[in-house]
Parts: structure tokens; C-alpha cells; sequence
């Protein structure tokens, strides 16, 4: 086989990989948010506020944006996914912004799972909104590095599918910890892809993963200090 042949079939193997990682994204957030979003009418759901419904919304238009760019990629239409980033970059924005309203919503009516101290869960969408506006702000100052710049816009997507997966059946009876292995997972199957393909892990996977990672336990350890629990009955108000 030539070079050329290997060097075609590896893009192709690429685009399957990124396109199937964000449809399997897609799904997964589908299913966590049905029952209290997307069929919350069949489920009987109790109404949404005004502001989750439009942070929904952005949340929605994000990963539909994520699962189209991956798909104009395959489809060779790099012309019109270099467009559409800029709206990615300003929907982004607007998702920062909408993440700390809707979290500080939350904590100030109480909107948490119970048994938790809604200051304690507070570090949960926190953490998840720095690691998304830092991963997005990085893919976007490395587009021109395409093999950086999709593997960081699919960490920055998988940083906020946590809460998609706690609301998965069962799992946050099971606890945060489980939520967060099943997170892991995505980022388990990046670097296992990128090993099988190269023969190592390209080293936006290694960084921007091992962020992911380190938040998770980091997470619960702040969330418990005197410090952050301050900072939660500040917002409270």
C-alpha cells in the first residue's frame, strides 16, 4: 500500500472516530435529559424555569453543532466547518454565561439532588464550565492546528457531559464517583483510538484529559472546605 493510500485511509478512520464520539455524545445527553427536558411532557416533569430552558437550549444547539461539524469534516466540507466555528465561539460564550446563571439558580432555590448540600454541588457545574471555557478557548487559538484542535474541542465537549450522565437511570444513586468513570470512558476511548492509530497519544488528549481527570477528585475536596462553603452562602444571598 502506498503512502498516500495509508495516509487516506487513517483520515478516514478519523472522521468514523470523531463522528461516531459525537454521536455517541449526542445520545448520551439525549437520554439524561429526557425525563426532565427534552419528553419531560411525557414524563411529567415539574415546569423549568425560563433561564434553564434557554440554557438548555444553548446546551442543545452546542452538542448539534458538535455532531454537524464532525459530520461536515467527514463529509470533506472543511469550507463551511471553518464558518460555522464562528458561531461555536460566540455559542460558547453564551454558554459560560448561561452555566454560571443556571448554577447559581440552583444553588439559590435549591435545585439539587437531595442528600447533597446544594453548596457542596455547586462545585460540580463550576468546575465543568472553567474546564469548558479553557479547553474551547484553547481549540480555538490552535484551529489552524487541526489534529490539536479536534481533539480539544471533543475534550471541551466531554468536560460537560457529566451531568448528563449523573441523570442516567441510576447512576447517581450510585454516586458522583460512578458519574465520573463513565465520563472517563469517553476519554478512555480517545486515547485508546489515538494509541491503535499512531502508536501513541497525541499529547492534547494527555493534557487536556489529565485536567479532566485531576478535577474530578479535586472536586470533592473543595467542595467540602470552609472556603468554597463561603462562597456558596454568598450566592445564596
Amino acid at each position: 500500500m502506498s503512502m498516500g493510500a495509508i495516509r487516506a485511509y487513517g483520515a478516514d478512520s478519523d472522521r468514523r472516530f470523531y463522528t461516531g464520539m459525537a454521536i455517541a455524545i449526542a445520545i448520551t445527553v439525549f437520554a439524561g435529559f429526557s425525563p426532565t427536558f427534552y419528553l419531560k411532557s411525557y414524563f411529567g416533569t415539574p415546569p423549568l424555569d425560563p433561564l434553564i430552558i434557554v440554557h438548555g437550549l444553548a446546551f442543545t444547539a452546542w452538542i448539534g453543532l458538535f455532531v454537524t461539524q464532525a459530520v461536515l469534516i467527514a463529509a470533506k466540507r472543511t469550507d463551511i466547518h471553518r464558518k460555522l466555528g464562528y458561531l461555536g465561539a460566540a455559542l460558547a460564550a453564551g454558554m459560560v454565561i448561561l452555566g454560571v446563571g443556571a448554577a447559581t439558580w440552583a444553588i439559590r432555590v435549591g435545585h439539587t439532588p437531595p442528600g447533597i448540600d446544594p453548596r457542596s454541588f455547586l462545585v460540580l457545574p463550576f468546575f465543568d464550565i472553567t474546564l469548558f471555557a479553557g479547553l474551547v478557548a484553547t481549540a480555538v487559538a490552535m484551529r489552524r492546528r487541526t489534529e490539536t484542535h479536534k481533539r480539544l474541542m471533543l475534550l471541551a465537549t466531554i468536560a460537560i457531559i457529566d451531568a448528563a450522565i449523573a441523570r442516567l437511570p441510576g447512576v447517581l444513586a450510585l454516586g458522583v464517583p460512578v458519574a465520573f468513570g463513565l465520563q472517563d470512558l469517553f476519554l478512555v476511548a480517545c486515547a485508546v483510538y489515538d494509541f491503535a492509530r499512531r502508536r501513541r497519544v497525541h499529547p492534547a488528549y494527555l493534557w487536556g484529559g489529565l485536567a479532566i481527570l485531576l478535577s474530578q477528585p479535586l472536586r470533592l475536596v473543595v467542595s467540602q472546605t470552609p472556603l468554597w462553603l463561603a462562597f456558596g452562602d454568598w450566592l445564596k444571598g
